[in-house]
């Protein structure tokens, strides 16, 4: 059973460029940033950031996304697993975001990779 429960889901941000020359071959980079703010009413705000860009020519090829969501969490739960359970249960929005973005843009969609959370140091800074 879940930690959380998701009680809102949007995209604060997003841009996407493309000045990539017709047929253009690319080797796509992807960057994740993920942070999770706790309220004192067993609510939590989690953050997923996701860039996707050209190695070479990142000003020529890139899609930005910043997704939120809102979850409820029980009263003791641990954090660290909080944390684990808000990303897992939000990166779904967000690659299913950068696909329909990159699809309707008419190119072939990025999906993006997923990423191992349990093997990440989550690193926390100052007081919870």
């Amino acid at each position: 059973m879940s930690n959380c429960k998701l009680k809102a889901c949007f995209t604060s941000e997003m841009s996407f460029v493309n000045r990539l020359p017709a047929g253009k071959s690319i080797k796509l980079e992807t960057k994740y940033s993920y942070n999770v703010k706790y309220a004192k009413d067993l609510t939590c705000r989690g953050e997923l950031s996701v860039s996707v860009c050209d190695k070479e020519a990142p000003d020529n090829f890139n899609v930005k996304l910043v997704m939120v969501g809102i979850f409820g969490f029980k009263d003791g739960a641990d954090k660290d697993i909080l944390h684990l359970d808000t990303y897992k249960t939000l990166f779904p929005y967000a690659r299913a975001m950068i696909s329909t973005i990159t699809v309707n843009a008419g190119i072939p969609p990025i999906m993006l990779p997923d990423v191992d959370m349990e093997g990440q140091n989550i690193y926390r800074i100052g007081n919870e």
